[in-house]
C-alpha cells in the first residue's frame, strides 16, 4: 500500500513560531490575485478572516489597496472586493490597521544589511554603521542579536574578545558574515521562545526543528 502524503499544515494552524510572517503570505495571495475578497485570501492563505481584515483595511488606509463600489445583486449586495492599485513587489508592505508604516524590527533590518556590506565587523562597528538619525542601533541590540545568528551559523567569531587589565583595554570580538548564509534580504528573526527563523526560507533554523 502506497504511503499518504503528508500535506503541509494551513498557516492557520502551524503554529504561530514557525509561520509569523502573516503579511507577507497575505501580500503574496493579494498580488496573485489583483482583484479580491476577504474570503478569497482566507482560502488561499488558511489565515482568519480578523487577520486579513487588519492587514487589508491597513494597505487600505496607506494606499496599496482601492475599494469597489458595492454592486447589488439579486436584492442584496455582493461582498467587498477590493483592487490592488499599488504593487511594490514581492516584499509585504508592514503597516498598522491605520496604514502607518511598522517600524518594529527595522533596526533588525539596518543590521543584517549592514552584516553584509561590512563582511567583518564588532559590535560597536555594526552598531555604529547600522545606525540612522530615525532608528539608531544601540551595542546591546547588536549584541543580543550577533549571539543568536552566531548560534544559527550566519555569522562566524574571527577574533575571540578577551578582557583587558584596565578600562579601554582589551580585544574586541570579531564576527565575519558568511557568504554562503545569504538567504535574502529580510533579516532573520529572533523569536521569543528563543528559536531563529529565517523569513527568506520559511523555517526555524535554529534550533533545527524549531524546538526551544
Amino acid at each position: 500500500m502506497a504511503a499518504t502524503k503528508t500535506k503541509r499544515k494551513p498557516v492557520h494552524i502551524a503554529t504561530s513560531q514557525r509561520y509569523p510572517e502573516g503579511s507577507q503570505i497575505m501580500w503574496g495571495a493579494i498580488r496573485l490575485l489583483r482583484t479580491f475578497t476577504l474570503h478569497d485570501i482566507e482560502g488561499k492563505t488558511r489565515i482568519n478572516k480578523s487577520t486579513i481584515r487588519t492587514y487589508v483595511l491597513g494597505l487600505e488606509s496607506a494606499g496599496y489597496l482601492e475599494r469597489q463600489r458595492p454592486v447589488k445583486a439579486q436584492g442584496r449586495y455582493q461582498k467587498t472586493h477590493w483592487n490592488l492599485v499599488n504593487d511594490t513587489g514581492v516584499d509585504a508592505p508592514r503597516v498598522t490597521r491605520d496604514g502607518k508604516p511598522v517600524t518594529q524590527g527595522r533596526r533588525r533590518e539596518q543590521m543584517w544589511r549592514t552584516m553584509r556590506i561590512l563582511g567583518e565587523f564588532t559590535i560597536p562597528d555594526l552598531a555604529i554603521n547600522a545606525s540612522t538619525e530615525e532608528h539608531p542601533v544601540n551595542e546591546g541590540d547588536v549584541k543580543h542579536y550577533c549571539m543568536y545568528l552566531t548560534r544559527a551559523g550566519y555569522l562566524q567569531i574571527v577574533t575571540p574578545g578577551k578582557p583587558g587589565n584596565r578600562p579601554g583595554t582589551g580585544t574586541r570580538q570579531r564576527y565575519r558574515m558568511l557568504k554562503t548564509r545569504y538567504t535574502g534580504p529580510q533579516p532573520p528573526m529572533i523569536q521569543r521562545v528563543h528559536q531563529v527563523f529565517d523569513p527568506n526560507l520559511g523555517v526555524v533554523v535554529w534550533p533545527k526543528g524549531g524546538d526551544a
